[in-house]
């Protein structure tokens, strides 16, 4: 498909969005970008853009299957994505599945403990307030969603961890953690935007408990690059490896 792009709306730390032709779509190009630390931590690692977008796409994808709204239209190239351009809500959904991270550093639990039901958490995505820690109470007062859609944004994030979960095991990967954003559509909607991709996921290997994201990078360990790999090669159909020559 030829899309024709236009300025950019909106630069994040690792993505830019661009309009289109379409008032109603957008081009979401993948840099190569990496941060960590709120973003003290910088550097650019070559691919990482592409494979991101291939990891986001095939995700995305198999969300859709399993009936979740996203804003994902195609893959245009590795690195740029046509999406449905959506009124982003200013929340960091997050859902841990396995103890890890920052957790470890706020609660005492164990490392690598694993809850009998997902701890879904919101924080204000606000890089002037450090994306702090929300509840409900908070999110209203703010106006950033009513206690209707904040209890539709925790049911379709059940749903969508239950699905990545299952889809990812049958993969041999571990889902620990993850970050996702909603936004509203043209019909009010709130879809799943963003992407779902090693920058935004905890991801282990079942078997030997490897690190496969951006961990490595906030640890300042090497591999980076051959962890996002790893995860492409392990998500994809044999038709998507060869087509991304991976």
């Amino acid at each position: 498909m030829s899309i024709k792009v236009g300025k950019v709306i909106y630069s994040g730390k690792a993505k830019d969005v661009y309009e289109t032709e379409h008032s109603d779509q957008v081009v979401v190009k993948f840099r190569d970008d990496i941060t960590a630390g709120d973003g003290e931590k910088k550097d650019c690692l070559h691919q990482k853009g592409y494979y991101n977008s291939i990891i986001s796409s095939k995700l995305f994808k198999v969300l859709e299957e399993k009936g979740i709204k996203t804003q994902y239209i195609e893959l245009l190239e590795p690195g740029e994505m046509l999406s449905h351009k959506l009124k982003m809500i200013p929340l960091e959904v997050i859902t841990r599945n396995i103890a890890a991270g920052s957790l470890l550093k706020k609660f005492p639990f164990k490392d690598k403990q694993v809850f009998d039901n997902p701890i879904i958490q919101m924080d204000y995505k606000n890089d002037e307030y450090h994306d702090p820690m929300l509840n409900d109470d908070i999110s209203m007062a703010l106006n950033l969603a009513t206690k209707e859609e904040l209890d539709e944004i925790r049911e379709i994030t059940h749903k969508i961890n239950a699905i990545l979960k299952d889809f990812l095991a049958s993969k041999g990967i571990k889902l620990v953690d993850f970050k996702i954003e909603f936004g509203y559509d043209n019909d009010g909607n709130i879809v799943l935007g963003d992407e779902i991709s090693p920058d935004t996921c905890r991801y282990w290997d079942i078997k030997t408990f490897d690190v496969l994201d951006k961990d490595l990078f906030r640890q300042g360990e090497c591999g980076i690059m051959d962890a996002y790999k790893k995860v492409a090669s392990m998500i994809l159909d044999e038709e998507e490896l060869q087509k991304f020559e991976i």
